[in-house]
């Protein structure tokens, strides 16, 4: 069996080998979701995702760009073909994949939290901050809060320092650094179970593309080197 899964999955590396040559496979991310993806001191994108495309461009021997894209076009500007590929920190879900394609899923789903200034705030009635166009700003609008919507993560938090939400809703793993920093911000309430993992998102063409890097990340599950990757940057949990 493992020898079969071997074959498998260096036929399907080859084939995306044969796929790339002379064709340069542009990446789109927000640059703004730290530490998925961020643009660092020498304005470039860094971050879990910029080394985990690296790695997978590396491994399907394709030619790789990255493309920085704000986060509320990020899904028209992939099916207008501004770029080839998502992978910003996008969870699987179904209402994405009637829209596009998705890989299989390179985290698991990572825990969503509240995090607020006052550990009384009213999460159920209350004004809840999130990120447009993401699950948690779709689990707010359906909680019975209030959702106000920004287009930026850094405005979310903005948004609760200077009291124009109670609290926002956002991935642990993107809070938790704000809230060991700032001795005012806090976690509240329960964790909040949201999408079926993050994977890469394609457009519902490009099926061999999608194949290509299905194979990638899946040879960095099976030799733990994904795993690495989580625990080096804390995004998410591990694959068990």
């Amino acid at each position: 069996m493992k020898k079969l899964v071997l074959s498998t999955l260096a036929a399907a590396l080859a084939g995306g080998m044969a796929m790339a040559q002379d064709k340069t496979i542009r990446l789109g991310t927000e640059g703004a979701y730290a530490p998925w993806n961020f643009v660092n001191d020498a304005g470039e994108i860094d971050g879990f995702e910029r080394e985990l495309g690296d790695e997978l461009c590396t491994r399907a021997e394709l030619t790789c760009e990255w493309v920085k894209n704000d986060w509320d076009s990020i899904i028209p500007n992939l099916v207008g073909g501004n770029y080839d590929a998502i992978i910003a920190g996008m969870s699987i879900t179904d209402e994405r994949d009637e829209v596009i394609d998705f890989t299989q899923n390179y985290t698991p789903p990572d825990p969503s939290g509240y995090a607020a200034m006052s550990d009384s705030v009213d999460l159920e009635g209350g004004v809840i901050a999130a990120q447009t166009g993401t699950i948690h700003a779709g689990y707010v609008a359906e909680s019975g809060a209030t959702l106000v919507e920004f287009a930026t993560p850094e405005e979310t938090i903005a948004a609760v320092r200077n009291g124009e939400a109670d609290a926002v809703l956002a991935d642990k793993s993107f809070l938790a650094p704000i809230v060991a920093e700032d001795s005012d911000m806090m976690f509240v309430g329960d964790d909040v179970p949201l999408g079926g993992g993050v994977g890469m998102g394609l457009r519902e063409s490009d099926t061999e593309l999608k194949e290509t890097f299905n194979a990638a990340i899946q040879s960095m599950k099976d030799d733990g080197s994904l795993n690495e990757l989580i625990k080096k940057w804390e995004v998410a949990s591990t694959f068990e």
